[in-house]
């Protein structure tokens, strides 16, 4: 089963990359992957920007949209989602985990694995790591420029 983890550290506290991962809204503002989140096709989103278990966020890139169900919340601490519908992939879970550093920053840990769809998954052992390194520099860069 093809995997990842990847790693970033910023210097923003735990506390505000947490809200920027809670907030499904706000993926789109920080990550340079992804074009928008789809309201029509998420379910679920809080309100309050604090998506909780269950919310399904269907993110758009170019013209593929993707959903990721949340498993998992545990304040400042672990986010957890599976794919609630993707073309490529199948199976798919991963998790993200936050520790703050001895400076008063954040590490961010993002790991996952999936099983590749007939068709073009094969080629997501060859991209999805790459990707998933970008976006979490891109929380961990926003973050820093906010705190």
């Amino acid at each position: 089963m093809p995997r990842y983890h990847v790693s970033a550290t910023t210097s923003a506290p735990v506390s505000a990359v947490w809200a920027l991962l809670v907030d499904g809204r706000a993926w789109p503002r920080w990550s340079t992957g992804l074009d928008e989140l789809v309201v029509e096709r998420s379910s679920g989103l809080g309100s309050d920007g604090r998506d909780g278990v269950g919310a399904v966020r269907a993110f758009r890139t170019g013209r593929t949209v993707t959903g990721e169900r949340l498993t998992e919340v545990v304040e400042d601490e672990r986010m957890a989602y599976e794919d609630a519908f993707n073309v490529a992939m199948k199976d798919y879970r991963a998790a993200i985990e936050l520790a703050a550093t001895p400076e008063g920053g954040a590490r961010i840990e993002w790991h996952g694995t999936w099983r590749a769809r007939p068709g073009i998954g094969w080629l997501t052992p060859l991209f999805l790591p790459a990707v998933m390194r970008r976006m979490a520099n891109d929380l961990a860069s926003y973050a820093q420029r906010l705190d």
